[in-house]
């Protein structure tokens, strides 16, 4: 049941994880990036990415900083990048590799996420 460039895969990421002090607080900041919020309350957010992914925060005493388990991608990451500085939120310089270009921003638990330049061969 493998797809082709020109079809759509037949599986995708269900639920992604992420632990906060305060899921309801980082919610705010969830949404300023782009995260359709789904459902938040105070021992819960939930919030859907492109192709139906929802991250889900779920709250914890002790959140681990650091690199986020995940990371994003975006369609024009210089662009995504200048608006998420002016929004005065926490991003990196733009670095380029081998695969990707990207930066990281930096929620309010401290995790840092990078975010990639797109690479989608087809339709997703």
């Amino acid at each position: 049941m493998s797809a082709t460039d020109g079809e759509r895969p037949p599986v995708w990421v269900g639920h992604l994880h992420i632990y906060a002090r305060d899921p309801k607080a980082s919610a705010v900041f969830y949404e300023a990036i782009g995260m359709r919020s789904v459902w938040v309350a105070d021992d819960v957010a939930i919030f859907e990415l492109r192709g139906g992914t929802h991250l889900v925060v779920l709250p914890t005493a002790e959140p681990q900083a650091g690199p986020a388990e995940f990371d994003l991608m975006v369609d024009d990451l210089a662009a995504t990048h200048a608006e998420w500085a002016a929004q005065g939120l926490t991003v990196s310089e733009i670095v380029t590799s081998d695969i990707h270009q990207s930066f990281t921003v930096t929620d309010p638990d401290h995790h840092e996420i990078t975010v990639n330049n797109t690479h989608v061969v087809g339709p997703v």
